[in-house]
């Protein structure tokens, strides 16, 4: 397959500048980079990705792109003879294609700052919150006391003592980076003069070592949207490590832990409690009195309930983050057993439970289905 004019593959025309260039070059790069397309389109991606690339290889470099503009494809094509370019190294295209890989992953490896220092963005730090099951319902307001580091207050996190200020690294001219020449290629690495900062300090400031960041503890307010669940991240911008060399700090992320409630399991928006019913009233019907997060909730038991029956409470849940409406109450029917009998309450259950063997397929239907399912199977 023919290739395409590098100009059409980058969207600029003949006469477009270096910078018009770099900055087509970025914008697609970034938009078909590999690491940001997965799936299906994958590989039609990488394939563009690697179009784009190669047209911006010839085109930052001026003496490729001179050759490119007079003979086309052949004049930068190795295997024609035809190369102006020559091995140049890797030219514009690894200060460009630095610039993309911190695009992509969000500037997180930092890069150049002012005056040739490595700029690195601050850690984002994460703090587990627990709270009960109602502050998470009704929403809830705390504060928080946490370690941090900040700037130092003493030398304005340069590093230096007072009076003196830090000065450019005599290794990497400032840089932060050497470079190191290996037959063709040149293999940049950290400067472990100043371990990638650009400056060196003579003195130091006695607070913080040197450093410019001390450790201190901080106090947040945190203000808790009613509906939270398990695991919900509430996040504080700015609020974690601060940058280096003058970096944008990274986030705190408060995650959110709900204590185990005496009554009340949550799924979802939804809550769930057992409701336990003496053995008359289940028999003969009642009402029962059961706790809400809204307040005591009535519920009409009819006569005859079983053990394991659910009523429902429409509106009684938890109203989610994200939710329109509010969830249900579910009260699992347990029927409770009297415990600690008297001489007469035990003699009552005898004949209550010699009259109900008379008729046992009327009164107790599945105590009878069972026994029979019983038989049938030692029977077989």
């Amino acid at each position: 397959m023919a290739k395409r004019d590098f100009y059409e593959v980058l969207g600029v025309n003949r006469d477009a500048s270096e910078d018009d260039i770099k900055k087509a070059y970025r914008k697609l790069a970034m938009k078909h980079h590999p690491d940001r397309n997965q799936g299906e389109d994958a590989k039609a991606s990488e394939e563009k990705f690697k179009e784009v690339k190669e047209a911006y290889e010839i085109l930052s470099d001026a003496s490729k792109r001179a050759a490119y503009d007079r003979f086309g494809h052949a004049g930068v094509d190795p295997s024609a003879g035809g190369n102006a370019g020559g091995t140049q190294g890797f030219g514009g295209f690894a200060d460009a294609f630095g610039d993309i890989f911190e695009g992509i992953f969000g500037g997180q490896g930092g890069g150049r700052g002012r005056g040739g220092s490595n700029v690195y963005r601050g850690s984002d730090l994460r703090y587990n919150l627990e709270i009960t099951l109602e502050q998470a319902a009704r929403g809830y307001e705390t504060k928080i006391r946490i370690p941090a580091i900040e700037t130092c207050e003493t030398c304005r996190g340069s590093g230096a003592k007072a009076g003196t200020s830090p000065k450019t690294c005599g290794t990497c001219g400032g840089t932060g980076q050497v470079r190191i020449q290996q037959g063709f290629f040149s293999i940049q690495q950290t400067c472990q003069k100043c371990h990638g900062s650009g400056k060196t300090i003579a003195d130091p400031c006695k607070t913080c070592d040197g450093v410019g960041r001390v450790k201190r503890q901080k106090t947040l307010a945190i203000k808790i949207p009613a509906g939270v669940d398990e695991g919900d991240r509430i996040r504080l911008s700015g609020e974690g490590e601060p940058g280096v060399n003058g970096g944008p700090p990274g986030d705190l992320y408060v995650q959110m832990t709900i204590k185990a409630h005496p009554v009340f399991q949550r799924e979802g928006d939804d809550l769930h409690c057992e409701m336990p019913v003496s053995f008359a009233t289940a028999a003969l019907g009642g009402s029962v009195e059961i706790p809400t997060l809204d307040g005591a909730a009535e519920i009409k038991v009819p006569g005859e309930t079983q053990s394991g029956r659910t009523f429902r409470l429409r509106g009684k849940g938890i109203k989610g983050v994200r939710s329109a409406h509010p969830g249900d109450l579910y009260c699992h029917v347990v029927i409770e057993t009297p415990v600690n009998l008297t001489a007469r309450q035990k003699e009552l259950l005898r004949e209550f439970d010699e009259i109900n063997r008379k008729d046992s397929g009327t009164h107790n239907p599945r105590e009878k289905s069972f026994m029979d399912k019983m038989k049938d199977f030692f029977t077989s």
